[in-house]
């Protein structure tokens, strides 16, 4: 679940916008601080240009939105990819937060972050925040994290993922996906019990997060 890290100084709007956003966007988790160990996949500033400017020094992979006011001022004296001019249409912003994870997911600088695993699609790899391991994947291997990921706490009928991993080709039954399930647990958990990455609940699979 993408972490959108919001910070404004208008309260009473930060809490309008992150209501709709959990309301209407339940993929998005909306945080307004880091605790420890915690990644902004998306950072939001609400008018500050201080702040923006703070966070665009640190040279940060995540995508910044900078919500204004000031739209046409914006434009010229900032340097921002996702600039939100007020007021503004929500389907609108959430289609702008919807499509700026996917491409970050998608490119180089993505990530997939839980139960203390980075995965990076792109990179096909998978490192072990517990003891450093970092381990490559297979494309199939990255594919069944990447739907079971999006899928949060649902769990996912080994026929869903079939269909979603491997479409419907005929020469490929529900064995492949446990076979590919169970070399995936191997090559990354090492019978280690609290480094499961997927569990097996109900006859189908789900994230450990």
């Amino acid at each position: 679940m993408p972490n959108v890290l919001f910070i404004s100084k208008d309260k009473e709007f930060a809490e309008d916008l992150a209501d709709q956003i959990k309301h209407h966007a339940k993929d998005f988790n909306v945080i307004n601080s880091l605790d420890e160990g915690q990644i902004a996949d998306i950072i939001l500033i609400d008018e500050d240009e201080d702040i923006l400017r703070q966070y665009q020094q640190q040279n940060l992979k995540a995508p910044l939105f900078f919500i204004t006011s000031h739209m046409e001022d914006a434009e010229k004296t900032l340097n921002v990819n996702h600039l939100i001019g007020k007021p503004f249409s929500l389907d609108y912003f959430l289609d702008e937060l919807q499509a700026s994870i996917h491409i970050f997911e998608n490119s180089e600088n993505g990530y997939l972050i839980f139960n203390r695993y980075i995965v990076r699609p792109v990179k096909k790899d998978i490192f072990n925040q517990r003891n450093g391991e970092l381990i490559k994947l297979t494309e199939k291997e990255v594919a069944i994290i990447k739907y079971l990921y999006k899928a949060k706490d649902k769990i996912v009928g080994k026929n869903e993922l079939l269909q979603e991993v491997w479409g419907y080709a005929p020469d490929v039954t529900t064995h492949t996906i446990e076979t590919h399930i169970y070399r995936l647990r191997q090559k990354v958990e090492h019978d280690d019990p609290e480094a499961q990455l997927i569990l097996t609940v109900d006859g189908g699979y789900r994230l450990k997060v």
